[in-house]
This record gives structure tokens, C-alpha cells and sequence, in this order.
């Protein structure tokens, strides 16, 4: 259960098809006026605010999301402002507090639940299928194609990291954020990087036999 100690008001920020996930950063680029006095407000304070994905489709905006923390920032001309961002806590937004200027939630942090099971043969297996992922989008692209020296390796950090660098598939990507279930976050990635490994040999045989 969660206590009433990790309960807060924490400044949201809702974002298109963009889901962050603890340990992975977010450059942003912030020139809405009401972001504006966000940012220059939580600047004086925390440095953290959350972020929220929208489903573009239906306008909807996700109940769970992660907070982000500014790790460093530059001011533009008109006030404008980058911003380099690092995913924290993920967290259940209980209720709005105030959407003007900006929308401010009251949010519980959330955690995934601890797990009886040893996970490191499942994040083992992960691990190859994404390091078999790169090799053949490398071959297919013929270009070099690297995972970083720093991947993690410890299987939650791991899970959080594979769900981070899926690209255009935010609700997917939600969905593996609110599983508060390390287990069935990675076999949810295994399922598909799976998909995704067979369709790259796929497109790769059929390349080599065209050659």
C-alpha cells in the first residue's frame, strides 16, 4: 500500500505521444507561455515537475506518468528555454488541483511491487534479443549501430530502459509504465522484441538472397 507520506502536489506537464520513463532523459524545448512560468516557477523550488502522455486521438491524458527533474537549462530570446530533464518517480495523478496557469495534480508515487522470483535469467534474455535487434538493424542498414556501455543490468532499470527507446508506439509504452510488475514488463518486451528481431531476419534474408 502506499503511504499518505508519498502523497504530493506536484506541476504536470502533458505531452503528445511522449511517455518517460525513471532513468531515461527528456530534452524539451519550452515556448508555451504557461510552461514558461512553469518552468521559471519550479525553478526556484524542486526542479521537478510530471510529465503526462496525451493519446492524440482521443485528447485523453494518461492517469500515470513519471516525474521529471531539470538537470540543466538555457534561456532563449522571448524567454523561450531548453531544458534537459531526467526521468524520477513514476506516479498516479489522485486528482487536479488547479489547471490554470498550468494543471497541478495531487499524485502518489508508485513503485513496482517486489518480486519473490529471481528476474535476471528474464533480463538476461532481454538483453539478447536487444543486442540481437541491433546487430540486424545494423546489417540491414549497413550502418553502426551500437547499444551504450552504460545499458543497465539490473532488471527493473533494464525494463525502464527498453521500454524508453521504443519509438512511435506511445501506447504501448504507457501501457508498460503503469504495470507495476517487473516480471510481466520484461516479458511484455520479450513478446516484442521477439516481433521485432523475426521481421528484421525476415527483411534481412530477403536482402542477402536479392544481393
Amino acid at each position: 500500500m502506499t503511504s499518505s507520506i508519498a502523497v504530493r502536489e506536484l506541476p504536470l506537464f502533458p505531452l503528445p505521444e511522449v511517455v518517460l520513463f525513471p532513468g531515461r532523459p527528456l530534452p524539451l524545448h519550452i515556448f508555451e507561455f504557461r510552461y514558461r512560468i512553469l518552468m521559471n516557477t519550479i525553478l526556484e523550488e524542486d526542479r521537478r515537475f510530471g510529465v503526462l502522455m496525451v493519446d492524440p486521438t482521443e485528447g485523453s491524458i494518461a492517469k500515470v506518468g513519471c516525474c521529471a527533474e531539470i538537470l540543466r537549462f538555457q534561456r532563449l530570446p522571448d524567454d523561450r528555454m531548453k531544458i534537459l530533464t531526467m526521468g524520477q518517480q513514476r506516479f498516479r495523478v489522485l486528482e487536479y488541483t488547479r489547471d490554470k496557469p498550468y494543471r497541478v495534480g495531487l499524485v502518489e508515487w508508485i513503485e513496482d511491487q517486489p518480486s519473490n522470483r529471481d528476474l535476471r535469467p528474464i533480463a538476461k534474455n532481454v538483453d539478447q534479443l536487444l543486442r540481437d535487434v541491433v546487430h540486424l538493424s545494423a546489417k540491414l542498414t549497413e550502418q553502426k549501430i551500437e547499444l551504450p556501455d552504460d545499458l543497465p543490468s539490473l532488471p527493473t532499470e533494464l525494463s525502464y530502459w527498453v521500454a524508453g527507446n521504443l519509438y512511435g508506439v506511445a501506447t504501448e509504452q504507457q501501457a508498460l509504465l503503469e504495470m507495476q510488475d517487473t516480471s510481466e514488463r520484461l516479458k511484455r518486451e520479450i513478446e516484442i522484441l521477439t516481433s521485432t528481431r523475426n521481421h528484421l531476419a525476415a527483411r534481412t534474408a530477403l536482402k542477402d538472397a536479392l544481393a
